[in-house]
């Protein structure tokens, strides 16, 4: 059980880290934005090893050559909206887009926890039942989730340093998604 909750600890800083960018970027944070971030994160971590766990290793060479590279497109497109509206001079009154809804709340979803998928993909291999895991790794990414959005709200409020905040999610991100590539090898020269 001690792996399982270090496994998913590993596979939630990823949502936290973006967590903490969509609370800079909300500022204030109602109770449904946060419910709906963390329970897409918390359902794509616990979905995503099931996934993998199913498809086995029939599936695994197909995916894993290219996986990383779909997660960091996706982190990219996002952080480049982030470091948009930081840099961007911001009128009284305007509202910001939303990134517990739509495409967005999905591609964040899907980016943060692809990880995951291999995580399933490697269970299958050394044969361990799926559902305690998953079940582990959903939970613990929705409570990192609350955690970060509340981080960022707070990091967000200060308005001196919400631009300076907004700027530095849109760098994480795109160091999440390098790191990512660098992991799976994609960056080795």
């Amino acid at each position: 059980m001690l792996n399982i909750a270090a496994l998913a600890v590993a596979l939630a800083m990823d949502a936290f880290a973006v967590a903490i960018a969509a609370g800079v970027t909300l500022k204030r944070i109602s109770f449904r934005q946060n419910f709906r971030l963390a329970w897409h994160f918390g359902l794509f971590q616990a979905m995503m090893p099931v996934l993998g766990w199913g498809a086995g290793i029939h599936i695994r060479s197909w995916i894993e050559s290219y996986d990383h590279w779909i997660a960091f497109g996706l982190l990219v497109f996002v952080a480049q909206g982030m470091l948009r509206a930081a840099f961007r001079k911001e009128t009284p009154g305007e509202e910001r887009k939303d990134p517990t809804k739509g495409l967005t709340l999905v591609m964040l979803s899907v980016a943060t926890s692809i990880d995951a998928l291999a995580v399933g993909l490697s269970l299958s291999m050394i044969n361990v039942s799926i559902w305690t895991p998953a079940l582990v790794i959903g939970l613990v990414a929705g409570v990192f989730t609350t955690a970060g959005m509340h981080l960022g709200k707070i990091i967000g409020a200060a308005t001196r340093l919400s631009r300076c905040a907004e700027g530095m999610g849109g760098v994480v991100l795109v160091l999440i998604g390098l790191n990512i590539l660098f992991e799976h090898g994609a960056l080795s020269f």
